[in-house]
């Protein structure tokens, strides 16, 4: 079974995709790995992450007499050193080998069962197709094949079955929801194809509304990134960001990198700027794909763009779909939204991502301008479920 941890409610490396100032996904080295955050907007970050290089800890200081150094460290703000983070994580992370038709690549993944499920990024897995070949490599050196359990675009997540395996380390499964700009995070991965990197860092934004693409029917592939300047390079992608607890709050999936990098030779590395897919979100997809369920989506039955105009800032209503509840809710083409429960919408990413948040059947109050006025209202969100 899953973790949950008390505070839950043909190369090396696939490759990223770069964008502008640009984003990468951060898949592994080679193909189909770390994506790149394309921006439509300037705030809008859309990118796969990277592999992070690792870092260097620090000593404790100011020990009191009495204290022994493994006290100190459990103290650090009340939590563990990225030291301890490390030791508890590493057993929990592999590295995932893909290779397919179109090539070769690798990325990172967390154990999700002692049976060896496990849960990477859809694009780090993609590359296999149906004919391609999966490896997990674990921490001790072993390694098994693996068979794809569920894929999901829209999420960019993935679950796979390690082949004959059995007493692994699973990972704890933490909560996003509580996460703040400027706490500890830690990020675990293989970098390049480099196996256990750790690098550490803080979130430095929440809910940045990152566009990594489109499904193959032109669903946007956008979510409400965790920001963090933990470094995250190509190979990262589908590892765990956890916080000082050792706790899985995101997977790493994104990077953004300098314009300059974008058309040259080799893979984009970390600016500092780096995108995790918060667990919340997910973990219900995750579920659905384990059991090998379709995964469903949360819709308001709406087609958007970004709004145009000095007056407001928000997600305009291009298209409404009959019978959908957008349309009882009484929404229509030339409104623009501009608020989602307490979540202020920028744009098209951001309702898109901030949409992507919720369930299907989640009811959430809506803020619209329809011409100069200002309306509100309950809506319940449908399901993209066929």
């Amino acid at each position: 079974m899953i973790h949950m941890s008390e505070r839950s409610r043909g190369r090396a490396g696939l490759a990223a995709f770069v964008i502008g100032t640009s984003l990468v996904v951060g898949g592994g080295a080679g193909v189909g790995g770390a994506a790149l955050w394309d921006q439509t907007q300037t705030d809008t970050p859309s990118s796969r992450t990277s592999p992070s290089a690792t870092t260097t800890v620090s000593d404790q200081a100011d020990q009191q007499p009495d204290e022994t150094a493994d006290d100190q460290a459990q103290e650090q703000a009340g939590q563990g050193s990225v030291e301890d983070v490390a030791a508890a994580v590493l057993p929990s992370v592999v590295k995932i080998d893909v290779v397919g038709p179109e090539g070769a690549g690798s990325g990172s993944g967390i154990i999700l069962t002692e049976d060896g499920r496990i849960l990477t990024n859809n694009h780090v897995i993609d590359a296999a197709s149906d004919t391609g070949q999966i490896v997990v490599n674990f921490v001790d050196g072993t390694s098994a094949e693996a068979t794809i359990l569920g894929a999901d675009p829209l999420t960019d997540t993935a679950v796979i079955q390690a082949e004959g395996v059995s007493d692994l380390d699973a990972g704890d499964i933490g909560s996003s929801a509580s996460l703040a700009v400027g706490q500890e995070v830690v990020a675990v991965g293989s970098p390049f194809g480099l196996d256990a990197t750790v690098t550490s860092g803080i979130v430095s934004a929440l809910d940045r509304p990152v566009n990594v693409g489109r499904d193959s029917i032109g669903n946007a592939t956008t979510y409400p990134a965790i920001q963090t300047d933990a470094a995250i390079n190509p190979g990262n992608s589908g590892g765990p960001l956890v916080d000082m607890t050792g706790a899985v709050v995101g997977i790493n999936s994104s990077i953004r990198t300098a314009a300059s990098q974008s058309g040259g030779a080799g893979q984009a590395g970390s600016i500092g700027l780096g995108f995790a897919i918060p667990i919340d979100g997910v973990m219900p997809v995750v579920e659905q794909m384990s059991a090998g369920e379709t995964p469903t989506h949360a819709r308001l039955g709406i087609k958007v763009s970004d709004a145009r105009s000095d007056s407001a800032a928000g997600a305009l209503v291009g298209e409404v779909t009959a019978g959908s509840t957008a349309d009882e809710g009484g929404l229509a083409p030339g409104d623009v939204i501009t608020r989602i429960d307490d979540m202020r919408i920028t744009g098209a990413d951001s309702l898109v991502a901030t949409i992507r948040s919720y369930r299907p059947g989640d009811t959430v109050a809506l803020t619209w301008l329809s011409g100069d006025e200002e309306k509100t209202g309950d809506f319940v969100l449908d399901s993209d479920a066929e």
